[in-house]
C-alpha cells in the first residue's frame, strides 16, 4: 500500500532504537530518502532521521511490486514513512534493514539542493545559510545544535538549583539601555522607539522583588562588525542578584561555566565525536588579572598603553597568549565603563567591574552596580546621557533599591568555545549580521 498522507500513522522507532528490537518487530519510521539504488529485482533505500540512518530492503516476492516500483523512483530528500517488519543485516548502519508492508511519500522532492547536505563539511557558509533548513540535514550540524540545548538546559538547571527566578524583558525600549549609538530604531506606532541592547535596566530593576534573576533571550546591537564573533543579533545569558558584589557574581560565573563544561561533556558524547571535538572541563579556579597588571605585561611585550586606554583586539591577543583558556579581566578604569558601574571604594578611579576572557575572546562582562538614585543621576551627566531619559528607571531606586551585581554573557560565543568552532555564525540557526537579513 502506497500513500501520501499522515492520517492515523505515528513513528514508532527512531533510527538508534532499532538495534535492540528482536527480528520481525513491526516498526513504523520516519525520515528522509538519502540514497536509492537497484539491482535486479532488488531496491535498497536509506533514509534518515534526526538521530541516524535507517535501511529499508524491496525485494520481488518480499513486498508488494508498486512500493518497490515507487521507492526505485524516489529523489534524495523526499520525506516518507516506512511501515514493515525489521530483519538482521549486518551491512546494514544499524545492524537491521526494514522489510516494507506500507510506505507513505509525504513529499517528493524535484528540486536539488544547492550543496550536498549529507557531506560532512561544505565549506562555504553563504552557500548553506542561503538554504539553512537544508543544512540542518547535514549531521555534524544536527550534532551542533544538539549540543546546543543540552548547554542550554545545563544553564537554566544550575540557575534553578541557586534560586534565580527566569524572567522574560522587553525588547521594544523606549531609552538606550547603555547609551551609545549601537542601537536599531524601530516605529512603535507614532513614536520612536529601540530594539533592547540588553536587558540591563529591567533586571536591576526586578532585584527589588525577586532578589535573584536571570534570562536567556536574543538582543540587537548596530555594530558593523564583520568578524567571526560578532552578530546583530546575539543570544544572551544575563543574571542580577540582590546583596552580592562583583566578586560573587564573578565566583556565581566560574561555577556556570565549568558545570555546564562538565554536563555538555557528560551528555553529549555522541555529538562530540560527529563534531570532532572532546569537550575538556576547564580548570578551576579562574585566575584574575587586574586592568593594571595587564598594562604591565604588554608593556613588557613592548605595547605601551596609557592608563584609562581601552584594550583593543590586538591586546587582547597578545594577553591571550600568556593566558590561554579562561581568565578574568578586573577593575577596569572608570572612564571605559557604563555609567551605572559602581566604583571602587579605595581608588574611585576604578570600577568594580570584570570581563569573563578565553584567551582573546571576551564572553561575558559584568560588575557591582549603583544603587543610589542620586549618584546614578551624576553619573549620567558626567557621561553626557539625559537622566530625564532614565526617569522610568530612576524611580524604582527611590523604593528600596538593594545593593546589587550581575553580568550578561553570550551563548553564541560560549559555544564556539565549547565545540572548538571558530565561527559564531555556525552556532546560531539563523545568524544576522550587517550583510545578511534573510533568510
Amino acid at each position: 500500500m502506497i500513500g501520501t498522507e499522515l492520517g492515523d500513522l505515528r513513528r514508532t522507532h527512531y533510527s538508534t532504537e532499532l538495534n535492540s528490537l528482536n527480528e520481525g518487530t513491526d516498526v513504523t519510521v520516519m525520515g528522509w530518502v538519502v540514497t536509492v539504488r537497484g539491482h535486479g529485482n532488488i531496491v535498497f533505500a536509506t533514509i534518515r532521521d534526526k538521530l541516524g540512518n535507517i535501511q529499508v530492503i524491496t525485494k520481488s516476492g518480499e513486498c508488494e511490486d508498486d512500493i518497490r516500483e515507487k521507492l526505485s523512483h524516489l529523489k534524495e530528500h523526499s520525506s516518507i514513512a516506512v511501515v514493515g517488519k525489521t530483519r538482521k543485516n549486518e551491512k546494514s548502519p544499524t545492524g537491521i534493514e526494514i522489510v516494507p508492508s506500507e510506505m507513505r511519500v509525504f513529499s517528493e522532492v524535484e528540486k536539488i539542493p544547492p550543496f550536498e547536505p549529507y557531506a560532512k563539511t561544505v565549506k562555504n557558509i553563504d552557500t548553506r545559510l542561503e538554504v539553512r533548513a537544508i543544512d540542518l540535514r547535514r549531521n555534524v550540524l544536527q550534532k551542533i545544535f544538539l549540543a546546543r540545548s543540552v548547554t542550554l538546559r545545563a544553564l537554566r538547571d544550575y540557575l534553578g538549583k541557586e534560586d534565580f527566578v527566569e524572567v522574560n524583558t522587553p525588547k521594544m525600549i523606549a531609552t538606550a539601555t547603555e547609551g551609545g549609538a549601537a542601537l536599531f530604531p524601530i516605529f512603535y506606532y507614532n513614536k520612536e522607539a529601540f530594539l533592547a541592547q540588553s536587558p540591563q535596566l529591567y533586571k536591576e530593576q526586578m532585584t527589588i522583588g525577586l532578589e535573584r534573576v536571570f534570562e536567556i533571550s536574543s538582543f540587537y546591537r548596530a555594530e558593523k562588525s564583520h568578524t567571526g564573533r560578532h552578530l546583530s543579533e546575539f543570544t544572551s545569558v544575563d543574571i542580577e542578584a540582590a546583596m552580592m558584589d562583583y566578586t560573587d557574581v564573578m565566583d556565581v560565573l566560574e561555577s556556570i561555566v565549568v558545570d555546564v563544561f562538565k554536563n555538555t561533556a557528560e551528555n553529549s558524547k555522541t555529538e562530540q565525536k560527529e563534531i570532532g571535538h572532546e569537550i575538556r572541563i576547564p580548570d578551576s579556579p579562574f585566575e584574575r588579572v587586574s586592568y593594571t597588571q595587564a598594562l604591565d605585561e604588554l608593556g613588557k611585550m613592548d605595547i605601551k598603553l596609557e592608563f584609562g586606554e581601552d584594550l583593543q583586539d590586538s591586546h587582547l591577543r597578545s594577553l591571550g597568549e600568556k593566558h590561554p583558556g579562561f581568565f578574568f579581566l578586573t577593575d577596569w578604569p572608570m572612564k571605559l565603563k557604563p555609567f551605572y558601574i559602581h566604583e571602587k571604594d579605595d581608588d574611585p578611579t576604578l570600577s568594580r567591574s570584570f570581563d569573563l576572557q578565553y584567551g582573546y575572546l571576551e564572553l561575558s562582562s559584568g560588575g557591582r552596580r549603583l544603587h543610589d538614585p542620586e549618584q546614578l543621576k551624576s553619573r549620567l551627566k558626567e557621561q553626557n546621557l539625559d537622566p530625564t531619559s532614565f526617569e522610568e528607571h530612576l524611580k524604582t531606586f527611590g523604593w528600596g533599591m538593594p545593593p546589587h551585581s550581575g553580568w550578561g554573557m553570550g551563548l553564541d560565543r560560549l559555544m564556539t568555545v565549547l565545540i572548538g568552532i571558530d565561527n559564531v555564525r555556525e552556532v546560531v540557526l539563523y545568524p544576522r549580521d550587517p550583510d545578511r537579513l534573510k533568510p
